[in-house]
């Protein structure tokens, strides 16, 4: 009887453990880094057009951070505040993923790549990484953008 009764257990526990497992869906994971690839391209191409500060404040979540060079983390409300107050008309920022992964919920990913900040009298490029995550209403949003700037030649 007791044989039995661990039996009956075990298979339960198994089929909790089966039932409670997402089966990974290759097609959703190649959609969502290719949605996140292409946010990450119409991002920087308002940035190009619009200036920084416009694309960043679109495309921050709520609750996102930016991590910049002789600083602190600058987290949600106050990275917006920051970007609000950030005078972008003497330059222009552009850049273009590389790559990236997606993780298997499809909600939360990264891009990375190489960005070019063209000055009036230079040019400084370097590499980035963004993390994004799916907002309720299907659009990605970043909650974390940081770079390094200079790439050898």
């Amino acid at each position: 009887m007791k044989a039995v009764l661990e039996r009956i257990i075990g298979i339960f526990i198994v089929s909790i453990l089966l039932c409670n497992c997402e089966m990974k869906d290759p097609d959703s994971e190649k959609k969502s880094l290719h949605e996140i690839m292409e946010t990450e391209k119409a991002f920087s191409d308002l940035s190009r057009l619009h200036g920084m500060k416009k694309a960043f404040i679109e495309y921050i979540d709520n609750d996102g951070i930016l991590l910049r060079p002789n600083h602190y983390p600058i987290l949600g409300a106050e990275a917006i505040d920051y970007l609000s107050q950030s005078n972008d008309s003497s330059f222009s920022l552009r850049w273009l993923p590389s790559g990236g992964e997606v993780a298997s919920s499809c909600d939360l990913g990264f891009t990375y790549g190489v960005y070019t900040l063209t000055l009036k009298d230079s040019t400084i490029t370097g590499t980035y990484v963004s993390i994004w995550k799916k907002q309720k209403d299907g659009k990605w949003k970043f909650v974390l953008d940081t770079g390094n700037e200079g790439i050898g030649k």
